[in-house]
């Protein structure tokens, strides 16, 4: 804790007073809505405050956690210890011909309405992506048969020693839903797309199409943390859940969709322990009728839970 004191002193040299908080509830900052206290969440707004905070913090020996839209993300009940780096600021967008620069905290579906505005083809698939920037290359985000790796030309990152590097497309190892980006603990700042110039009409029917299919698909009217599991070889995760017959099965207020069964809701007050625990359900249940493992695509980071 003492070095957490010091870390305060530290940050308001740094930011604004509003830029700090303390002790701020993580669910108000995450699609599922749940989720304990981070001791401290800040949200820097350039590339040299959160080197010289990250800088700050390592020496300090503060453990640092970094979210964007947190639509991916289970934060359990206990909490995150350190410091949270919100990087919701670092949001700005910019055109250059075919290409578009978008820093971490911009709303990828922003970027994709931006491209389409600029009569820019490739990045119809996120017009339905609630995450930001950052996040969709992380995980190599994807949806209607497209993916990051799709369009993606390069890549602006912070190393864990506070180190800005500029990695080409080939160097962060783009796969199904992965990247080294988590790997190496690297925290993206950037990313530039290459895009085609198309046509208004036809980029715009293809994303009126990509958003009416999530709209009839997908439990959009409750907080969900997305697509719960990564899709296994040979198989579709929902349908494995949904032929388990666990859609409606709920534990606390978090259910298994019955609109979507790769998606868990949060239909009553869920806690992050209500949605662990039916992720396990789920994953024993198919294991045990189909052979299967489900490996998870939402992320759970936090504090170990108390007992």
């Amino acid at each position: 804790m003492s070095n957490l004191v010091n870390m305060k002193s530290i940050l308001k040299d740094v930011l604004e007073i509003n830029d700090i908080r303390f002790y701020e509830p993580v669910k108000n900052y995450t699609f599922t809505k749940l989720g304990g206290e981070a001791d401290v969440l800040i949200t820097p707004s350039t590339f040299e405050e959160i080197q010289l905070i990250y800088r700050k913090a390592k020496e300090n020996k503060v453990p640092i956690t970094i979210i964007g839209n947190g639509t991916n993300l289970i934060v359990k009940d206990s909490g995150i210890a350190g410091l949270v780096i919100s990087l919701k600021k670092l949001n700005e967008v910019k055109v250059n011909g075919h290409i578009i620069k978008a820093q971490a905290g911009a709303n990828i579906i922003d970027v994709s309405r931006i491209a389409l505005n600029e009569t820019l083809s490739g990045l119809e698939f996120a017009c339905g992506i609630p995450g930001t920037v950052g996040g969709a290359l992380c995980m190599n985000a994807g949806a209607y048969g497209g993916q990051i790796s799709d369009v993606l030309k390069r890549a602006t990152v912070l190393t864990e020693s506070g180190e800005l590097l500029l990695l080409e497309k080939e160097d962060l190892l783009l796969g199904y839903r992965k990247s080294i980006i988590s790997q190496n603990n690297y925290v993206v700042l950037q990313a530039e797309f290459e895009l085609q110039h198309g046509h208004y009409l036809q980029i715009k029917e293809k994303m009126d199409e990509n958003t009416r299919l999530r709209e009839q698909k997908q439990p959009l009217e409750y907080p969900s943390c997305g697509s719960v599991f990564k899709r296994p070889p040979g198989y579709f995760a929902g349908k494995l859940i949904q032929d388990s017959g666990l859609q409606g099965l709920r534990i606390g207020g978090a259910e298994v969709s019955t609109k979507h069964a790769g998606f868990i809701v949060n239909v009553d007050s869920a806690t992050a322990k209500d949605y662990t625990d039916l992720i396990q359900v789920i994953q024993k249940t198919v294991k045990e009728k189909y052979g299967v493992n489900l490996e998870t695509e939402v992320i759970v980071i936090g504090k170990e839970d108390e007992i």
